[in-house]
């Protein structure tokens, strides 16, 4: 089976290294603090720690697609907002 670039990517971006299986979890808080984490501390990224964490997020989900169980997809989704108030954004910003 090929090796899969995604999996590759949100393990080890250019932007920044997140902890592994770190999706699987079914703590919405949980993610949100780790990829909060591994945004502040990467001296790679090119733009803010909030965007780019937000931005492994995204990309995960969008990775995922079908493939993605509806109950994790919920907790993904729920994690934005973690992410959002960790970070003190408002909603949907």
């Amino acid at each position: 089976m090929p090796r899969k670039w995604s999996k590759e990517v949100t393990g080890h971006s250019n932007a920044m290294d997140t902890k592994p299986h770190i999706f699987e979890s079914h703590d919405p808080r949980a993610i949100a603090k780790s990829l909060k984490h591994s945004a502040e501390e990467s001296h790679r990224r090119k733009s803010s720690p909030y965007r780019s964490a937000m931005s492994m997020l995204t990309f995960y989900i969008n990775r995922a697609g079908k493939n993605l169980p509806d109950s994790q997809r919920d907790v993904l989704e729920k994690t934005k907002d973690e992410l959002r108030a960790l970070f003190g954004k408002p909603a949907g910003a």
